[in-house]
């Protein structure tokens, strides 16, 4: 945007993080177009976790921070405890944050002025050859892949060749612009300025922008130094998708893909299930990333699916020093196995900052526990906010521990989580198998303490789906050789001594051992048929 100030015009790059966990990697990626970033803090709750873990991120860029202090109109607002806190938790001076009220607008007006006085002015030399940062990538359906992009040092115009120094592939640029908040063309982007590029003819596939890869004119590419660049946000959940009519795969597969073009951090590969058919397993960054993709998915493409529980990989060091990730829980090798009893089971952790206020402190702790945490660390932040540390498993986490959490605090605590690398554990495998056959979607790995409870859960929540038949339906769990929970669903019984008033005991009992023996024989050629909709009612939530 452009800000007129003391009779001169500043182009102010503005950048809208989201604040959620799930999505730090674009948090990161913002920072490195940016000079300096607005520390918001809330006057009423004050720091919270997301504050705390994002600060550093900024910091660690080398980032001006500005304080501001929103929500100040609100009767529960505690300013003069805020500024304390933003002094003895960031160092900074409390006398340089701003005060506003985003709701009745007061104190607003001085946010711009005190940005373009505390934040530094771009550097670098329009006379260099060029050095651009590229900072995020979307695809367009006229122009292929749109790139955004920092200009460290020279210019970039249309028309000029450049190249890749992370992949060596060259182009030739076709358009160069701001986003002003649209697209708006410009004849050249110079050093310090901040906008986009696009490639003619155009970069097809989204893959080939490597966030974090650094481009030059042709001919400097030893002259000029590489981007230290970023890390490619790795998947953390997984879950299997499925359409809820096979018939509609190839256009779901279309929106599907459209979706994951723009969207880079989604893994996507072809999946198939005896149960459901033809699929894809896809890799998150959390819950919430995974909650959004459903929900784009539905309201852009109108496209419904089957989304089976959200797993977590499990890493198998086998007896010969081999190592194997494994993302599906159906290709998990049995844990009854001899070769799979003599190797090692890991399970991802995560190190996990909540802020929580006093009065809910026993119940966060409780949960925790309950969730198979381990504190690592309890701080009493000021008369009424506590932050805890605690590693928990990742398998917990996906278990909508975020909303468990919520609920124990009446929506006060705040949760940020980092990784926490892998650690052993004791797991098993758990299976649905209805008479004796295994349900493929259906099927996790979980801790050993928890295998009875999901075994037990599971029966009882399937029978409710599973329509009668004329024979006898079994529904067992079983984890290795054990079966752990057991439902029957009785067959349909016809009254084939309906006919017989005083007839004799002998004839009786031949019609029953009649009726028992077709049962049989109906029982041995009888497939049970599941369909979609028992899918679909057992695995919503």
């Amino acid at each position: 945007m452009l800000y007129n100030y003391k009779g001169e015009d500043y182009l102010l790059h503005l950048v809208d993080t989201p604040g959620h966990v799930d999505f730090r990697a674009e948090v990161t990626r913002s920072y490195a177009s940016c000079g300096g970033a607005i520390l918001l803090v809330d006057a009423s709750q004050g720091i919270q976790a997301q504050t705390v873990s994002n600060f550093h991120l900024a910091f660690a860029q080398n980032l001006a921070l500005l304080p501001v202090v929103n929500k100040i109109d609100m009767p529960s607002a505690d300013i003069p405890s805020v500024l304390k806190h933003i002094k003895d938790s960031f160092e900074l001076d409390p006398e340089e944050a701003v005060l506003v009220s985003a709701k009745t607008g007061k104190g607003i007006h001085r946010v711009l002025p005190a940005v373009i006085e505390k934040m530094p002015p771009p550097v670098g030399d329009r006379s260099k050859p060029l050095k651009m940062l590229l900072v995020d990538s979307w695809y367009d359906n006229f122009r292929g892949v749109v790139l955004l992009v920092r200009v460290f040092d020279g210019t970039i115009r249309a028309g000029d060749n450049v190249v890749s120094l992370g992949t060596g592939m060259k182009y030739t640029v076709g358009q160069v612009g701001v986003q002003f908040p649209d697209a708006t063309p410009q004849k050249v982007l110079g050093a310090g300025q901040v906008g986009y590029v696009y490639f003619n003819p155009g970069m097809k596939q989204i893959q080939d922008a490597k966030l974090g890869d650094t481009f030059t004119v042709t001919g400097s590419e030893d002259v000029v130094e590489p981007y230290p660049g970023f890390e490619e946000p790795k998947p953390m959940v997984f879950v299997a998708a499925f359409p809820t009519d096979q018939g509609d795969y190839s256009r779901l597969a279309d929106s599907i893909n459209q979706l994951v073009l723009n969207d880079r951090s989604v893994t996507l590969q072809k999946d198939h299930s005896e149960a459901l058919g033809a699929g894809w397993r896809l890799g998150f960054l959390g819950s919430l990333h995974c909650s959004v993709f459903q929900d784009r998915l539905r309201q852009e493409h109108g496209r419904s699916i089957i989304i089976t529980e959200p797993t977590v990989p499990t890493k198998i060091i086998w007896s010969n020093g081999k190592e194997e990730v494994v993302q599906n829980p159906a290709l998990f090798p049995d844990t009854s196995h001899p070769l799979v009893k003599s190797s090692q089971l890991l399970e991802p952790f995560v190190k996990a900052t909540i802020t929580v206020p006093e009065e809910h402190l026993g119940r966060v702790i409780e949960l925790c526990e309950a969730n198979r945490g381990q504190q690592k660390g309890i701080e009493f932040f000021n008369k009424d906010q506590v932050i805890l540390v605690y590693d928990i498993p990742a398998a917990q986490l996906v278990e909508d521990f975020f909303g468990k959490l919520k609920g124990s605090s009446k929506g006060y605590a705040t949760l940020d989580y980092e990784e926490g690398g892998w650690r052993e554990s004791k797991l098993c495998k758990v299976q649905l198998l209805v008479n004796k056959q295994p349900v493929d979607a259906i099927c996790k790995i979980v801790h050993a303490s928890q295998v009875e409870r999901v075994g037990r859960q599971w029966v009882t929540k399937f029978k409710e789906h599973v329509d009668r038949q004329m024979f006898e339906v079994v529904i067992q769990a079983i984890s290795g050789n054990r079966i752990i929970a057991r439902e029957t669903i009785k067959p349909f019984r016809k009254d084939v001594l309906a006919k017989l008033h005083a007839s004799d005991i002998t004839r009786r009992r031949k019609l029953l051992e009649k009726q028992k023996d077709g049962r049989k024989r109906l029982q041995a050629v009888g497939n049970v048929v599941i369909n979609q909709s028992a899918f679909q009612d057992f695995l919503a939530k």
